[in-house]
């Protein structure tokens, strides 16, 4: 409506006058901050070989989002969604010598990623212009300076834009690393939670925000176990207003795949959370023993492992190895599925009446937990 941009297709844009100065101005604080930071700029190949991305192992597992192309002799190549294939390579036959290192580099270039469902115009369109950095270092100290520095350039990029915005703590994703962070605009209409502290710097994007354990010491049990008929509640809402109680006082079992061992065969991996909180699949699927991507028992597996369907299922007498969430394992006299087709356990309580062998962090935050640096507690805002 601004007269900026026209869509062609799907996550297809043209630049019209208006819009394009505006992109060029974009770019030109882009690269002043670049500069400023010492990197070097370069322009690499939008169209790239495939041999490349079958040295990395990634023409394979890039999946749908790669668009693959074949020229006049039948040779595989890829719109580059990415490049550090192309930067490495580069990088390999140009420097010889540690003496030339650190060595950062940065380009703005077209990208395509085969978006499924592009949305939000040009912010998740599958032609783009990014500008992406890549440096090359001796050690982890150099490393983790150029690490710093950048982060220190992007905040002075967004602070010349004048948005409001936060750079929050990551899930490295497939490109991995020890470290990540996404700098996120505080909108309405955003598309991601964005997690952060009243009373510090902390943040982090949903599926990286930790939830710490609730203070203090476990309840001691106060109840008896006891089976309970519950026909026809599926759900933690139903047998909570069933039994008159609060889902906080609940847990929910859920079956995942494990991973596969060295035949190839693979189990089930049981995940107790409590009953109002979810489960952050990110943190699932990065927990060792359970497979990735994050895969849900089927129907018939659930009923073939523990012989009862998912509502019914809990964490007494399992025969799956289970993992327990924080939060859950700090419950007392909670109610869980018995393992039996429409009915509950009643009264449960960790070592007495359940195994707690391994606890972790597997839920998302919600508003009002404790910050996990302590202090103040999690707000979460869209950006």
């Amino acid at each position: 409506r601004a007269g900026m941009i026209r869509k062609l297709a799907a996550g297809l844009y043209t630049w019209l006058p208006m819009g394009l100065r505006t992109l060029r101005k974009v770019e030109r604080i882009v690269r002043e901050e670049m500069d400023k930071s010492g990197a070097q700029e370069v322009l690499m190949p939008a169209v790239q070989p495939a041999e490349l991305w079958e040295e990395s192992g990634r023409w394979t597992q890039y999946g749908g989002e790669l668009l693959r192309m074949k020229d006049r002799h039948g040779r595989d190549f890829c719109f580059g969604p990415t490049h550090e294939e192309v930067i490495t390579d580069l990088i390999r036959n140009e420097l010889s010598s540690y003496k030339e290192l650190p060595a950062n580099f940065y380009q703005v270039q077209t990208k395509f990623r085969d978006e499924r469902r592009p949305r939000f115009g040009v912010m998740r369109a599958r032609e783009f212009l990014m500008k992406d950095a890549y440096s090359f270092h001796l050690n982890a100290k150099s490393l983790n300076d150029t690490y710093e520095l950048m982060h220190r350039t992007y905040c002075a990029i967004f602070d010349r834009f004048g948005l409001d915005y936060r750079a929050v703590q990551a899930d490295s994703g497939a490109i991995g690393g020890s470290a990540s962070h996404e700098f996120h605009v505080l909108a309405s209409s955003g598309e991601d939670d964005i997690v952060f502290s009243t009373e510090s710097d902390y943040a982090a994007n949903i599926e990286k925000a930790e939830a710490v354990a609730p203070g203090g010491d476990r309840p001691a049990p106060a109840e008896e176990m006891k089976e309970v008929a519950t026909p026809d509640q599926k759900t933690i809402e139903a047998v909570s207003a069933l039994l008159g109680i609060n889902p906080t006082r609940t847990v929910k079992t859920l079956l995942v795949k494990a991973e596969a061992d060295e035949e190839g065969k693979s189990g089930l991996v049981a995940l107790v959370l409590r009953g109002d909180h979810t489960l952050n699949e990110i943190k699932a699927e990065n927990l060792a023993g359970v497979a990735e991507p994050l895969t849900m028992a089927t129907d018939e597996e659930i009923e073939q492992a523990v012989g009862c369907k998912a509502g019914s299922i809990g964490p007494v007498k399992l025969n799956v190895p289970v993992i327990v969430d924080r939060s859950a394992a700090h419950l007392a006299d909670f109610v869980c599925g018995a393992n039996r087709e429409g009915f509950h356990l009643t009264g449960v309580n960790w070592d007495r009446d359940a195994t707690l062998d391994r606890v972790e962090d597997l839920r998302n935050v919600v508003e009002g937990d404790s910050s996990p640096d302590g202090k103040g507690t999690l707000e979460i805002r869209r950006g």
